[in-house]
């Protein structure tokens, strides 16, 4: 694997990650025309996830985030997908250069993961029940009995009523939010270590998903286990996330601090997506949109070193506004603005010359003896709908 990565600010002495994603690339056959370029859902990204932390990756739709997930359980169909390059160290062994075999083991064991479509994630012709068990007995060794046991637990946790007679019930018996449980609960059946959720509430009511985010989080302290939180809404994210992933067109455009990147968005494309929230007090007669702050050049020109060439990263900005960049390299990378906090960044002279950590955060918001991190968020106050329209004016 070669030399061991520079350690970022803010990783604990001697406190490794859990998941490890570096420099991943993925893409898929283009079969749009004979010789079209492949299409490149996920063009370098870093990130990591540690014990007890949720990770929260944010990003329009397309953007790569499930792509990224998915990868760590090998659950790309290669082909039409590759992995072109980059590495995900899970437990410090590489995921992508395990066998299939291996993979048996690990994934909804060790790693587990709540798909975004709860409606085509279970087999309509075995019971719910079946469909648990089938999972606990693979990863568990236990009797049958102890199987139907724990898997009544596990609906009963994601507050299924009647679950031991709910065992014996079919998928199109349930409705959608139903369904969602059923994910969730057949997710954290194994006690897994490392648990991906897909937008993991989407076909939730507001009560039910308050209510599985706080088992969530219950189950991060008493298991040790680490979450990769995937989603849109960022009043989950304000509430739940330890730290934060900004993606956009396969990359990272911010990764910070969950505190932070609330009160003091950097990235232009971060900045709109918090513009563009509407606000109960708000009076204006239309939204702010993402395009009407990413279309305005003198936005990427805001980062502390601008002077020197540190300008941030998007793919759409017009040729002859962009810095001069090294010939031969990537146009992007993933820079380290200050201590904590990485933005994406054309590849100028100035970023060449000065590279950066892969982002590794403990920081966890709550948890006791988390390391010097935990002890700076502790207390602090869950950034609120108000905080999160201010914050794009505060960096203007």
């Amino acid at each position: 694997m070669g030399a061991e990565p520079t350690r970022a600010h803010g990783s604990a002495a001697g406190e490794r990650p859990l998941l490890d994603v570096a420099d991943l690339a993925v893409s898929f056959d283009n079969t749009s025309a004979p010789g079209a370029p492949r299409v490149q859902a996920v063009a370098g990204v870093n990130m990591s996830v540690f014990t007890r932390q949720t990770l929260a990756v944010v990003g329009e739709s397309g953007c790569g985030k499930s792509v990224t997930a998915m990868s760590a359980m090998q659950l790309i169909p290669c082909p039409p997908g590759r992995y072109d390059r980059g590495t995900i160290l899970f437990e410090g062994r590489d995921i992508l250069s395990r066998s299939e075999r291996e993979m048996l083991d690990i994934r909804g064991g060790k790693i587990a993961m709540i798909f975004q479509e709860p409606m085509t994630s279970l087999n309509p012709v075995y019971t719910i029940g079946d469909q648990i068990m089938e999972a606990v007995l693979l990863h568990q060794k236990v009797t049958p009995r102890e199987a139907f046991d724990i898997s009544v637990k596990s609906l009963e946790d994601v507050g299924i009523p009647k679950a031991r007679e709910r065992m014996e019930a079919y998928p199109h018996q349930f409705s959608g939010g139903m369904r969602q449980r059923v994910m969730i609960a057949m997710a954290l059946a194994c006690r897994p270590r490392l648990l991906l959720a897909d937008e993991p509430t989407t076909a939730l009511d507001v009560t039910i998903q308050a209510q599985i985010l706080e088992l969530l989080k219950q189950l991060q302290e008493t298991r040790d286990m680490g979450m990769m939180l995937i989603t849109h809404n960022l009043g989950v994210v304000a509430e739940n996330a330890d730290v934060v992933c900004v993606m956009y067109a396969g990359r990272v455009v911010e990764y910070a601090r969950v505190f932070e990147l609330f009160d003091r968005p950097l990235h232009p494309y971060t900045r709109a997506l918090f513009a563009s929230i509407p606000g109960v007090r708000d009076s204006k007669h239309r939204l702010t949109t993402v395009d009407e702050v990413v279309n305005d050049p003198a936005q990427f020109r805001k980062l502390p070193g601008a002077d020197r060439g540190v300008v941030a990263w998007w793919p759409f900005m017009p040729a002859d506004a962009r810095p001069a960049l090294m010939p031969g390299r990537d146009e992007y990378a993933l820079h380290q603005i200050e201590p904590g906090r990485w933005v994406g960044c054309w590849r100028t002279e100035e970023i060449e010359g000065n590279p950066s950590p892969r982002p590794e955060l403990t920081f966890r918001r709550s948890s006791a003896g988390a390391g010097s991190d935990a002890a700076s968020g502790a207390g602090a106050a869950v950034p609120s709908a108000g905080a999160m329209r201010r914050s794009p004016a505060g960096t203007q």
